[in-house]
């Protein structure tokens, strides 16, 4: 599948299984708060949370399965600490900006919320910068 084609089609089944979830559920698909409020021993609710969180990595597992080439293993030789480090920083940055791209840039922005909008423009915006200074300044892969 062409490039374009399967990013139309990922963002159309991402776009519609969080617009199934608001209409069907009246939650918001925002998958650092789910997964916050699944972890949480006050959470009530847990099941369909802890179901979602499982889906997204079934759904991961199956593509690695189904079409190997597609998801690379190792974070495309990414050295590991590398990726721990990656991931404690999008984990502050989630918890400070009081959500992720699904709630803000999918979801917030879908719904025209200014606060998502300006979330959303601020975590592309560093996401630029911190791609040009890996590959331009640093000069890594």
């Amino acid at each position: 599948m062409p490039p374009l084609l399967s990013a139309l089609v990922g963002g159309l089944i991402i776009g519609g299984a969080a617009a199934l979830l608001y209409l069907l559920h009246g939650r918001i698909a925002g998958v650092s708060g789910i997964l916050g409020s699944a972890v949480a021993p006050e959470t009530v609710d847990r099941e369909w949370r802890v179901a979602f969180v499982a889906g997204l990595l079934l759904a991961g597992v199956a593509l690695r399965l189904l079409a190997p080439s597609t998801v690379p293993v190792g974070g495309a030789g990414t050295p590991l600490p590398l990726l721990v480090l990656a991931g404690v920083i999008v984990g502050f940055g989630t918890r400070m900006g009081n959500g992720c791209t699904s709630g803000h840039g999918v979801c917030g922005v879908g719904r025209g919320s200014a606060r998502s909008i300006w979330a959303t423009g601020t975590f592309m915006a560093v996401a630029i910068a911190v791609v040009f200074v890996m590959r331009h300044v640093i000069g890594g892969a």
